[in-house]
């Protein structure tokens, strides 16, 4: 008698992998989309790949009284497709995101339904499969994709901030756990994101994005009549509602180029749109957000003048965010606002073993 030993193609099961998402719709656990069922030796290998103990406690929201440990991240991170070697990266991310004030402070609840921004930079990029170039904010690549959801899974199912319950977005951001990308280090004139912010090597850098709105600038060769665009999408007064707000854009590589052929550095971009970046006090008083109080706008006397109100606030050219992304096929570049000017953060990712 001849005995084969089962191969894992014989002992997938449809109908068994079916059940198992269904039950996960059921415990209420998803984002709308299907869930990958987070066995224990899977999750297993997800803290082996994070490093770190499985009970450690990485995250608080006070005023509903929950944590995240390592462990909840690591099934959150699972359930939303990510590879053992991509907790790190999630890990990382996570924890750039609860060091911003605007997340231990009700972010997650927020009205505005901001949506975290992580760009990832180091050699872990191409290891991991990351994309850095074309599409960049589109779908399309397993790393980019599930790393993001992965932070949404664990702030909806470790802190209960769920639609029509907890989160009380308005309408909330288009993509709002899905903007993950590596920055295109290949392509940038300027050295890595997290490095100019004194994190070399493997790292994230995140924020808490309010909106994006692409910048098509083809036309032109001049630096500054390429940065006044950036500027005028920048200062738009629709996504005003504190006195300054953190921005930034995420530059083509041949924007980022242009620019640097004409002697600017990233610092010198940053530190031009600070200055440049806003609307006069008149502009501002038609939309009833001229003065501010407290460092939160609204209505003033209404007389109006033509004094320049910054969206950055002076000597915190440091708040804006410039990285390069995406590919050489056309002058297109994103501006990004950010939910207020308390985060950027950049924090190493620590592998721990191999899974």
């Amino acid at each position: 008698m001849t005995t084969t030993t089962p191969t894992e193609t014989d002992i997938l099961d449809p109908d068994i992998a079916q059940a198992a998402i269904e039950h996960c719709y059921e415990q209420g656990w998803s984002d709308g989309l299907p869930l990958v069922p987070a066995s224990r030796p899977l999750v297993d290998r997800f803290l082996e790949a994070g490093g770190r103990p499985a009970e450690e406690i990485i995250g608080r929201m006070p005023q509903v009284d929950r944590t995240v440990t390592v462990e909840l991240a690591a099934i959150n991170a699972a359930m939303a497709g990510c590879k053992p070697e991509y907790f790190p990266v999630v890990l990382a991310a996570w924890e750039a995101l609860m060091r911003e004030r605007a997340t231990g402070g009700g972010g997650w609840q927020s009205t505005s339904g901001p949506a975290p921004l992580i760009i990832v930079n180091g050699p872990i990029r191409e290891e991991l499969g990351f994309n850095s170039t074309g599409g960049v904010f589109g779908p399309g690549f397993r790393a980019n994709a599930t790393v993001a959801r992965a932070i949404g899974l664990i702030v909806r199912n470790a802190f209960g901030v769920i639609p029509h319950e907890l989160e009380q977005a308005t309408q909330g951001v288009p993509g709002r756990w899905s903007i993950c990308f590596g920055e295109n280090e290949e392509d940038s004139p300027w050295p890595p994101l997290a490095e100019s912010r004194g994190v070399p090597g493997n790292a994230v850098t995140t924020t808490l994005l309010r909106t994006c709105e692409y910048v098509d600038n083809r036309h032109t060769t001049d630096p500054e009549q390429l940065l006044s665009d950036f500027a005028d999408t920048i200062g738009r007064s629709g996504s005003w509602i504190f006195k300054n707000a953190m921005v930034g854009v995420v530059l083509c590589p041949e924007h980022a180029r242009l620019l640097a052929d004409a002697g600017y550095s990233r610092e010198d971009v940053a530190a031009w749109l600070a200055r440049h970046s806003g609307r006069s006090s008149d502009q501002l008083a038609r939309a009833g957000k001229d003065f501010a109080e407290k460092g939160v706008r609204r209505p003033g006397d209404g007389a109006g003048s033509e004094t320049f109100q910054r969206t950055v606030a002076e000597g915190a050219e440091d708040k804006v965010l410039i990285a390069v992304a995406g590919s050489r096929t056309a002058g297109i570049s994103m501006v990004v606002r950010f939910f207020a000017d308390w985060s950027g953060i950049s924090v190493p990712i620590t592998t721990g073993e191999a899974s």
